[in-house]
C-alpha cells in the first residue's frame, strides 16, 4: 500500500492528494500546522500538538471544522493506513479557497490536511559531531507584529534565515529578536548549558513554545539537572559549557561551534548526550498508540 493522505474527510493516495490554487494556504501562508513525531507505533504528545494548533487557529480567527477530539482521531487514523511505526505527521489548517484578495470572510470552508511521512533534518553522522551554527543577519519576526506562539504556514522569516546558513555553508543558524537577544533556530528552540544548569529563552523574547523544548525542560528537572528560562546574547552561547537544539522534527541535536567559535570543547556535552538519551526513552515510551 502506497502513501495515504487525509484531505477534507478523505483518505487519498498522495498521488491524488489536490489543493486549490485559489486556497489561501498557498497564496498567503494563511493558516496554521502542527508537526507531529511517531515513535513505534504511539503518537507522541498528540493532546499537547492539537491544543497547540486549535490556539493558535484562535488567535488568527480561523474556525477549525473538526472538534479536537475528532482531529486526534483523524490523525491517529491517518497513521494507521500508512505503513510506518516511526515517522513525522504535518497537520496542516488553511483558510481554505477564497477569491485572489485578503479578506478571510471569502475562503468558507477551511482546508484540512494530514501526511504521515519520513523527515530526517541531520545525517546521523552531524548529531555525534555536533553542528555547526551562524547568527543570522535577518532578526525574528517581533512580538507585536506577529506572536511566535502562532504556529503558522508563514516560514518566510525562517527560510530567509535558512539561506544564511546555506550561504554560510553552516548545518542551522541562531535568530536574534531586534534587542539582540537569542530567540532560536530556524525551526528549532535554543538551550545553552552554563555551571551545570540549562537555559532556554523565554516566550516572551518571540519564539515558539516547543513541545519538545517543554518534554527536554521537564526531564532535566526529573533528573537533578536546574533547568530553566533565562534571556541570554550571543556572549553567552560563545562562553557555553554546551549548546543544543530541540524540535519535533530536530529532536535534540547538539550545537559545537556558532560563528566559528567552538562551544565548550568543540563536542557534544554530557548534559546534552545524557538529555537526548532520555528524550529518546521516553518518547518510545510514552505517546497515543495507533498500532499494536
Amino acid at each position: 500500500m502506497g502513501q495515504v493522505i487525509y484531505l477534507d474527510g478523505e483518505f487519498v493516495p498522495v498521488e491524488q492528494a489536490r489543493v486549490s490554487v485559489y486556497d489561501h494556504g498557498f497564496l498567503y501562508g494563511d493558516g496554521v500546522f502542527e508537526g507531529i513525531r511517531m515513535y513505534s507505533g504511539r503518537v507522541f504528545k498528540l493532546e499537547e500538538h492539537v491544543r497547540r494548533l486549535y490556539h493558535s487557529a484562535r488567535v488568527v480567527d480561523l474556525q477549525i471544522p473538526l472538534p479536537p477530539e475528532e482531529m486526534s482521531r483523524v490523525v491517529l487514523e491517518t497513521c494507521r493506513r500508512n505503513e510506518l511505526d516511526d515517522g513525522y505527521i504535518r497537520l496542516v489548517v488553511s483558510r481554505g479557497a477564497g477569491d485572489l484578495g485578503l479578506d478571510p470572510r471569502k475562503c468558507p470552508k477551511p482546508t484540512v490536511v494530514v501526511i504521515v511521512d519520513r523527515i530526517a533534518l541531520f545525517p546521523e553522522s552531524l548529531l555525534e559531531k555536533g553542528l555547526t551554527a551562524v547568527t543570522a543577519a535577518t532578526r525574528r519576526t517581533a512580538v507585536d507584529a506577529l506572536d511566535a506562539r502562532v504556529k503558522s504556514l508563514n516560514y518566510l522569516n525562517s527560510i530567509m534565515a535558512k539561506i544564511e546558513a546555506n550561504l554560510a555553508g553552516a548545518e542551522e543558524i541562531l535568530m536574534l529578536n531586534r534587542e539582540g537577544y537569542v530567540c532560536e533556530g530556524t525551526g528549532d528552540n535554543v538551550f545553552i548549558v552554563r555551571g551545570g544548569a540549562v537555559l532556554t529563552p523565554p516566550a516572551y523574547l518571540g519564539i515558539l513554545e516547543g513541545i519538545t523544548r517543554a518534554t527536554v525542560l521537564d526531564l532535566a528537572r526529573e533528573m537533578g539537572i536546574e533547568a530553566r528560562e533565562a534571556v541570554f546574547t550571543r556572549y553567552d552561547v560563545y562562553t557555553a559549557d554546551e549548546c543544543f537544539l530541540t524540535g519535533t522534527a530536530a529532536e535534540v541535536v547538539p550545537v559545537t561551534t556558532v560563528d566559528g567559535r567552538p562551544v565548550g570543547d568543540g563536542r557534544p556535552g554530557p548534559v546534552t548526550r545524557r538529555l537526548r538519551e532520555a528524550y529518546f526513552e521516553y518518547a518510545r515510551s510514552h505517546g497515543t498508540r495507533f498500532r499494536d
